[in-house]
Formats: structure tokens, C-alpha cells, sequence
């Protein structure tokens, strides 16, 4: 049997046709709601950005902010603490890069690097540890910034990972002084 191209379509062609549209549309509506579910929630959303109020954060004290679901730790370092964390060679580190995304992926972990830019005794991290997602300990550990007890990762003042499994240093998240006593995340 041969089959002529220029024949009219018969009405079973119509009827494959239409089978198979519906049937790719009944497919994408029963995948949707999965798809869907992906989505952050509207919670995250709305934490996209926030401004957090530091005026009452003295020197040497923390806070912990919220920021699209995660901790974010505001620390207003000593003195001693930014010069503890000028005198460590890049050598030293287990991560030599920033991890901070107000600057270029590939910026070294120094001091100036991790704290606030014209700032420098702020240091905002997302205090989510490297390795497994615990929350570090604040003012703890053999270098006196951040421990994780869960598996004993030690943070130094600036929050680069010095010991233990965590892989990187922890994060900066994007953020802007708008005052001299407020701060945006995100």
C-alpha cells in the first residue's frame, strides 16, 4: 500500500491529531503543580531584602538577621579582632577566595575583602556552615570567630574556615549600608 502525499487528510488523521494534543496538554497540566512547588514561597520572596537596624550593636557584639530564610550574623568588630584578621597570610586559609558577592567572584579572602567595604569593623556572613548547613557558634572556637560543633569546622574573625571539614569560607551576602546605622541585605 503507498501512500500519496497530496491526499486530503482522512478524518482519523484529524482524530491522531487531536488525541495527541490533548493528551500533551493533559501531560503538562499533571506536571505543573511539581514544577511549581520549586518556586521559592512567597515568605522567601518577600524576604528578598531587608534592612536591618545596627545602631544598638555595640563593638564586639553580634545579631542575627533574617534573610530569605537563612541567618544572616552582623558582628561590629574590635579592634584586635580586624588586626587578627589583617595578620593571616593567604597561605594560612583553606579557601583563599572572598566568597563575597559584592565583589568579583575571584576576590582573594582577605580582611578587607570579608568586612564592609569603607567600613571595615562590620562583618556580615550568612551563618550557614560550608560543610553540612549547621549554624556556626558565635565568639567560640580555636580562632575566635565561628565553631561549628556539629563537626567541628572553626571560622577565624573574619568567618574564613581555618580547620575542620567545611569546604569554603562562609558567605557574604549582598548588602549596602544606607546609613550610618542601617544596613540592606540582599
Amino acid at each position: 500500500m503507498s501512500v500519496n502525499p497530496s491526499a486530503e487528510p482522512t478524518r482519523r488523521d484529524f482524530l491522531y491529531i487531536a488525541t495527541g494534543a490533548v493528551g500533551a496538554v493533559g501531560a503538562a497540566l499533571a506536571v505543573w503543580p511539581f514544577i511549581d512547588q520549586m518556586n521559592p514561597d512567597a515568605g522567601t520572596l518577600a524576604l528578598a531584602e531587608v534592612e536591618v537596624d545596627v545602631s544598638q550593636v555595640a563593638e564586639g557584639q553580634s545579631i542575627t538577621a533574617k534573610w530569605q530564610g537563612k541567618p544572616v550574623f552582623i558582628r561590629q568588630r574590635t579592634a584586635a579582632e580586624i588586626e587578627e584578621g589583617k595578620s593571616v597570610s593567604l597561605d594560612e586559609l583553606k579557601d583563599p577566595i572572598a566568597r563575597n558577592a559584592n565583589l568579583a567572584a575571584d576576590a582573594e579572602a582577605t580582611d578587607a575583602n570579608r568586612a564592609a567595604e569603607g567600613k571595615e569593623a562590620w562583618l556580615l556572613m550568612v551563618g550557614v556552615c560550608t560543610h553540612l548547613g549547621c549554624i556556626p557558634v558565635g565568639q567560640a572556637g580555636d580562632y575566635d570567630g565561628w565553631f561549628c560543633p556539629c563537626h567541628g569546622s572553626h571560622y577565624d574573625t573574619a568567618g574564613r574556615v581555618r580547620l575542620g571539614p567545611a569546604p569554603q569560607n562562609l558567605a557574604i551576602p549582598p548588602f549596602a549600608f544606607i546609613s550610618d546605622t542601617t544596613v540592606r541585605i540582599g
